[in-house]
């Protein structure tokens, strides 16, 4: 935590030398109505403007106060419809449309691949009637395994040490990789703040399963997969 603070008050004292170096006619510009400047830059225009004995009336070190005050307002709520945009609504309204869940999707798509995840999110595209982003998904799943051979071998080939640790495994990041691009296709086309119901679990099971037989027992074709990695 201290290490924290201390690195914080560096970065404050950084961008106020920065401001520092401004005329006090650019500091004003950062004091007026509408700038797109953020909150902390105008209370340090505010602050090195006083220090150089410009002073301000009441009104005005209130207009800024309220001006500080609403950028930060801004901030706040520009971050919380960002995590709105991220977050699986997922409901027990009965009335609410059966989606897979997106954290089943990106579970079964980091541990046994791209193909049943994009199944599952394609399925959901089509409850939807997104029948384009639907058809782009499954051809996407199916399409990144070469991708992800390439991908594997590539990495191993460039890799100049031996890499154990299974963080930085190249099998794990290309597994990450296609995961990222399956959440990025939910956040891209399943409707914002949609309320569903979570659908049976019983088909993202099966066709797990059914993709666990064909990669093990086609070793050779998935060698790019992190579970025939540790398998070896």
């Amino acid at each position: 935590m201290g290490i924290f603070y201390a690195h914080f008050i560096l970065s404050a004292m950084v961008k106020k030398s920065v401001l520092g170096k401004l005329s006090s006619t650019e500091l004003d510009n950062y004091l007026k109505e509408g700038n797109r400047f953020t909150p902390e830059a105008v209370q340090m225009a505010f602050e090195i403007l006083e220090e150089r004995g410009i002073t301000f009336s009441e009104q005005k070190k209130i207009q800024i106060y309220q001006l500080i005050q609403d950028k930060k307002t801004q901030e706040e709520l520009k971050l919380q419809e960002e995590q709105e945009m991220w977050k699986d609504n997922v409901t027990e309204d009965p009335h609410a449309i059966k989606l897979f869940p997106r954290d089943i999707i990106l579970l079964i798509s980091f541990i046994v691949g791209t193909v049943p995840g994009s199944i599952l999110l394609g399925i959901n595209f089509i409850k939807l009637k997104k029948y384009t982003p639907a058809v782009f998904t499954f051809i996407f799943g199916f399409i990144y395994l070469p991708v992800q051979y390439f991908l594997v071998a590539f990495m191993h080939k460039i890799n100049s040490r031996n890499i154990s640790s299974f963080r930085k495994s190249p099998e794990v990041f290309a597994a990450i990789l296609g995961m990222l691009f399956l959440l990025l296709l939910w956040a891209t086309y399943i409707p914002k703040k949609l309320p569903y119901r979570a659908a049976s679990y019983i088909f993202p099971i099966l066709i797990s399963l059914v993709m666990l037989v064909i990669i093990f027992t086609n070793q050779n074709l998935f060698s790019s997969h992190f579970l025939v990695s540790i398998a070896r």
